[in-house]
């Protein structure tokens, strides 16, 4: 430990000496590393989203249904719709099958259940009538109203040959090269900082860069010893996460190792709910405890919550602050995400109205109407997904925007700041467009790179460093490198809707879109809201926003997303198939591979 305090103090004595007998070094070094970091991210991301956005997502075959015409249609997901409509996983053309016969669903022990979606025809498995469920095994014939089926197994060589084919096809992008040009921008942000402080700066901040760079590059040489290869969404929240230190640093330089250590809390609580979500029945066990939590943390908020910018929705503990109703996220989309079979039953829906209804009635009563936008967006999207019934979400719709009027007229305080929505310009002394005529004032003045790291103003202003730090980072760190902090946020959306394409089961599905559109939804409130295009809200920016509960609570909701990668040894969230599984297949295909002519070419991971 003395090693490693040690060394930052030597570097700041040498820097601190270099700036005494070179006072034009730091201009200098402010003026020339402004144009180095944004070409630094562009390197950094462009390959990162790149990789994200154009990987083709080849669906995971689990087995086989043969139909009556001797065709052998692939059952690509967990959890398999059959029927007539043309959306059925597994479409059936037959005018004695209904749109929605029946749902065939594997569980993780590769045993299969069918269930009967009260169906016309009815379903039988080897002529016995099934009434609700049963179970099929390989061989068995599925009779769907009448029509017959067989559920047949892959073989051993296919199942190697098709991991073979997805390991060439969807393989990521290497992360070395990003992560040492992201080294090279935290270094350099230390740098920066420490010239901005000036006689202020002290050895906190190149140590506390030190830690985030030696935690990073931890990380991921344990996951790459695992044999996991994808990291594109750790390279983009470790980028984040560079920039919300910065930030801090800037703002309010005692807080930086806080928030350094909610970045490590971040990183675990994502490594341990993705670890938690590999078990799809283990998940589902625990549903009604993740909606009691719900509750529970934005009842917590509500009974001892202290008003912090016009919003009673934090707690003290032992001295530090706290915001519940961050964490609240997680375990609402936890609560909210459901399997096919789930799906199936009744109420299902009407619970899950009812535990948005507390949790926004709570946020409601603390004032916080920010975080209750995002979890009614939230909400919309989980219901659709779930139900699909525009005309329920329509009705819910219209609910909410009697609830807002309603509320816009018991709340004086949230009234004012709707009224002041597109007028900013008009009061800008210390009426209530004071924060954002200041913030559009800064982000001007930063241009396409910034004035640099620490030598902003707008940080002096109240929340410059939370609900308007993107005008911060316009002014600090410039426009070009501002974008590129939501084009992060969008492209895991992007990536998130597109893997749910070949997602395994619904809860994977339903949880990922949940939380990108929680982390799209509050980007766009924070972004908007500081510029003046939509009423300032008070949330925060993912991951970028300096204040600890936040930055753990997006840690958390990337784990939903990681959770939807099902590219081979992509994600920690998914399990590895044994070495010993991998070289029977190996030595299977290399036995087929004479008889075939087949090459193998993949690469070892």
């Amino acid at each position: 430990m003395v090693n490693l305090l040690s060394l930052p103090q030597t570097l700041m004595d040498h820097l601190s000496g270099l700036l005494a007998a070179n006072p034009m070094f730091g201009a200098w070094y402010t003026t020339i590393v402004r144009f180095v970091f944004p070409v630094l991210a562009l390197l950094i991301l462009i390959r990162t989203i790149r990789s994200l956005l154009t990987v083709p997502h080849v669906p995971e075959v689990w087995a086989y249904l043969t139909l009556p015409n001797g065709a052998s249609e692939p059952l690509t997901h967990w959890e398999n719709i059959l029927g007539r409509a043309g959306s059925c996983d597994v479409p059936l053309n037959y005018p004695v099958v209904s749109r929605q016969h029946a749902a065939l669903i594997r569980a993780e022990d590769d045993t299969w259940t069918v269930y009967d979606l009260e169906s016309k025809g009815g379903v039988s498995v080897n002529g016995q009538r099934v009434e609700g469920e049963a179970p099929v095994n390989y061989g068995d014939v599925l009779s769907l109203g009448g029509v017959e089926t067989v559920l047949l197994p892959l073989s051993p060589e296919e199942k190697q040959e098709r991991r073979q084919r997805r390991r060439r096809e969807e393989r990521p992008v290497s992360p070395w090269l990003g992560l040492l040009l992201l080294t090279l921008f935290q270094v350099l942000t230390a740098i920066q900082l420490v010239i901005s402080e000036g006689e202020r700066a002290t050895v906190m901040i190149p140590l506390t860069f030190l830690c985030l760079t030696a935690v990073m590059w931890l990380y991921f040489l344990t996951l790459r010893a695992l044999r996991r290869v994808g990291f594109e969404m750790e390279t983009i929240a470790f980028f984040l996460s560079t920039l919300s230190l910065g930030v801090t640093a800037s703002s309010n330089t005692a807080a930086l190792f806080k928030q350094f250590l909610c970045v490590v809390l971040g990183i675990l609580a994502f490594l341990v709910l993705g670890v938690f979500l590999r078990d799809l029945e283990r998940a589902k066990k625990i549903r009604w405890l993740m909606a009691a939590a719900a509750i529970g943390l934005c009842g917590i908020s509500l009974v001892l919550g202290q008003i912090k910018y016009g919003a009673a929705n934090w707690i003290t503990i032992g001295g530090v602050s706290v915001q519940p109703s961050e964490l609240a996220k997680i375990c609402y989309i936890f609560a909210g995400a459901a399997t096919l079979e789930r799906l199936f039953r009744k109420r299902n829906l009407g619970l899950f109205i009812v535990l948005t209804g507390a949790c926004l009635g709570c946020l409601a009563l603390m004032s916080d109407f920010g975080t209750a936008a995002i979890f009614f967006i939230t909400f919309l999207v989980i219901a659709y997904l779930r139900s699909g019934d525009f005309a329920t979400l329509a009705l819910i719709c219209g609910g909410g925007v009697f609830a807002v009027l309603t509320m816009l007229s018991l709340k004086p305080y949230i009234l004012r700041r709707f009224s002041t929505w597109g007028h900013a310009w008009e009061n800008t002394t210390w009426g209530a467009g004071y924060q954002q005529a200041r913030t559009m004032s800064a982000a001007a003045s930063g241009g396409l790179v910034g004035v640099g790291p620490g030598e902003g103003w707008l940080h002096n202003v109240a929340a410059g460093d939370t609900d308007l730090v993107f005008g911060m980072l316009c002014e600090e760190w410039g426009l070009i490198i501002a974008i590129l902090a939501v084009l992060s946020i969008v492209t895991l959306a992007v990536f998130a809707v597109r893997a749910c394409r070949a997602g395994r089961s619904s809860f994977y599905i339903i949880a990922a879109c949940a939380a990108t559109s929680m982390m799209v939804f509050q980007t766009c409130l924070n972004v908007f809201g500081a510029v003046d295009l939509l009423p300032l809200t008070g949330v925060t920016f993912p991951f970028v926003s300096n204040g600890g509960t936040a930055m753990l609570a997006s840690w958390g909701l990337l784990a939903f997303l990681k959770a939807t990668d099902t590219r081979p040894n992509a994600s920690f969230a998914i399990r590895l198939p044994t070495r010993g599984e991998d070289r029977r297949g190996a030595q299977l295909a290399q036995r087929r591979r004479p008889e075939t002519g087949e090459e193998d070419g993949c690469e070892e991971d």
